[in-house]
């Protein structure tokens, strides 16, 4: 490892070389034993992208938190007996980033599959690269609909939400409380926000009442704030505000509807609930945001003595004692290594990308630890959908209330 290169850009790798030859290993069968690129009788690799550094940089932490899980298991004996070697990769929430550190982990380091990787359009930048690898593309950090094509691509699985589903359920909350409202929308202008806006403004549409979507406001990743985005969306006339917005952008504009005394229904992005994003925009100024929920929160008072959220924390103070104690996306992070960790051990000595998928698929029924009660997985061969029931929830200012019943879309 060079002077200029970080723990950070390459996970917790300590090869002394990169390999040679950028093509595949072969396919290796011994002894009951079923062995593809990543896999050994003493260890398996994983790989993942995700943002160490530029706009992105909050969502880092799940690579931290990956790498400290795996650690935590290497300790007590791995999986199987087998040692994991995880590697997480800064692409910058940059595409090009993506595509090269993908490329790099598939040719050079040989993962056995990816899991955990965030962001739609990165994403999208190594979608069919992964799936003409056959490499599995796993738990993704983004609910795009795109994921759910198991025809197409079925090295590619989602782990959010599906923002389809997401919007529906939000769409339908609003007809249910605000049957006259006038809406304004915040989107990211890429494929993520513009994943929402189609269906929820399709559910209004065919729900043939008086609702409608009067303004929408769309922002760069690279902008400084949406503050001019919000004034005109406050200005608008908007009753009900649809916040489709991630890291600093959701902050900002938590924030600044409260500076503005603009008090709209607020409907927020479910993957922008954190803690730490509530907290950099004033936990007070949270209060009455409504969203859809489908994990345990940590650092609030309702999940205290949970089990998984105990666990977690162990975890954080033995590990990783610089991330807040109340960072949701590290507490996801956890969840997604110990969803992957349980794929792993599915396996058995079958550790081939083929059995790494069936295995994946194979989830459905399995609850991560950090899902509510009554939320579990539901892929299945011709339906990559992540989940299909959510809960409605509003922050209180100081914890999240969630609906008695879950709703599907």
């Amino acid at each position: 490892m060079t002077g200029r290169q970080t723990r950070r850009e390459f996970g917790v790798t300590a090869l002394a070389t990169v390999l040679a030859s950028t093509l595949p290993a072969p396919f290796v069968q011994a002894a009951g034993k079923a062995y593809d690129p990543g896999a050994s009788d003493t260890e398996i690799r994983l790989g993942q992208t995700v943002p160490h550094s530029g706009p992105g940089s909050l969502y880092g932490v799940l690579g931290r938190v990956g790498e400290a899980y795996f650690q935590m298991l290497n300790e007590t004996g791995g999986i199987n007996g087998r040692k994991v070697k995880f590697l997480s990769v800064d692409d910058g929430y940059s595409a090009p980033k993506c595509v090269e550190a993908t490329r790099r982990l598939v040719e050079q380091e040989e993962v056995l599959a990816l899991f955990g990787s965030l962001g739609t359009a990165p994403q999208t930048a190594v979608h069919k690269y992964l799936n003409s690898k056959g490499v599995p593309q796993l738990l993704l950090n983004s609910g795009a609909s795109k994921w759910n094509d198991p025809k197409q691509f079925k090295w590619t699985m989602a782990g959010l939400p599906l923002y389809p589903t997401e919007a529906r359920i939000l769409a339908r909350h609003v007809l249910a409380t605000r049957p006259n409202a006038r809406i304004g929308i915040l989107y990211q202008n890429d494929d993520f926000g513009r994943d929402f806006l189609g269906p929820f403004k399709k559910v209004l549409q065919d729900a043939g009442g008086t609702a409608q979507v009067i303004i929408e406001q769309s922002y760069d990743l690279t902008e400084p704030t949406v503050d001019s985005q919000l004034i005109n969306l406050s200005k608008s006339g908007a009753d009900v505000f649809f916040n489709i917005s991630t890291g600093k952008a959701a902050s900002q504009s938590i924030r600044k509807v409260a500076e503005l005394g603009w008090k709209p229904l607020h409907l927020l992005f479910s993957s922008s609930t954190g803690r730490s994003i509530l907290s950099a925009a004033g936990i007070a100024n949270a209060t009455g945001v409504v969203a859809v929920r489908y994990a345990k929160e940590v650092g609030g008072p309702t999940w205290s003595n949970d089990p998984d959220v105990l666990a977690f924390e162990q975890l954080r103070k033995r590990y990783l004692p610089n991330v807040d104690p109340d960072n949701t996306i590290a507490f996801a992070g956890y969840g997604q290594a110990v969803t992957m960790a349980e794929v792993l051990r599915r396996c058995g000595d079958d550790l081939t990308r083929a059995n790494v998928l069936k295995q994946a698929i194979g989830l459905s029924g399995f609850r991560p630890p950090y899902f509510l009660e009554g939320i579990s997985h539901s892929f299945t061969a011709d339906d990559y959908t992540p989940m299909k029931t959510l809960f409605v929830s509003t922050f209180n200012g100081a914890d999240w209330d969630i609906s008695d019943k879950p709703v599907s879309e």
